[in-house]
């Protein structure tokens, strides 16, 4: 019991615990390796060999911006510079082409992993009350605390299942 407590300790991170990432109990299908987002209660599982999954509290899409399905992570990127994609410049006509990577109006955050799928990725974030919440056009966003952990978990190819 005390090794059970400490690995949540562990796996808790600096945030608060409505907001810290926790080391959980996991009975799904999915391999180990597996980064699954659960959209209608905003977290991210990682899959562990061991029955247990890390959970990651994270915003999603806002609803008509939600995608469902598999992806690969195709690319790992630190402090990524963000191009907004066609549908947000539109409907965000005065944002420049490119925010440059660091940026404090970079939405990207600290890390991010890209999806090959359009032109979503899982990500860090400048917003963090955004946590939690139906928030962007389809992408996952993490606390940059977050983003950090995992991206130094998985690699390029690691699966990606996005559920209801």
């Amino acid at each position: 019991m005390a090794l059970a407590a400490a690995l949540l300790l562990a796996a808790a991170g600096t945030g608060s615990p409505a907001a810290a990432r926790e080391l959980v109990r996991f009975e799904g299908s999915a391999a180990p390796g597996t980064i699954l987002i659960r959209t209608g209660e905003r977290r991210l599982y990682y899959v562990r060999g061991d029955g247990t999954a890390l959970r990651y509290p994270v915003a999603v899409g806002k609803p008509g911006k939600q995608w469902f399905g598999e992806a690969r992570v195709d690319g790992k990127y630190v402090k990524p510079a963000w191009s907004p994609p066609l549908e947000v410049k539109r409907d965000n006509p005065r944002l420049p082409s490119v925010i440059p990577g660091g940026a404090p109006n970079n939405p990207m955050g600290a890390r991010a992993l890209t999806l090959d799928r359009d032109e979503y990725a899982i990500h860090g974030t400048n917003r963090p009350s955004s946590i939690g919440t139906y928030a962007s056009y389809g992408c996952i966003r993490m606390l940059d605390e977050d983003i950090v952990d995992l991206y130094d978990r998985v690699s390029v190819g690691t699966r990606v299942i996005v559920e209801r």
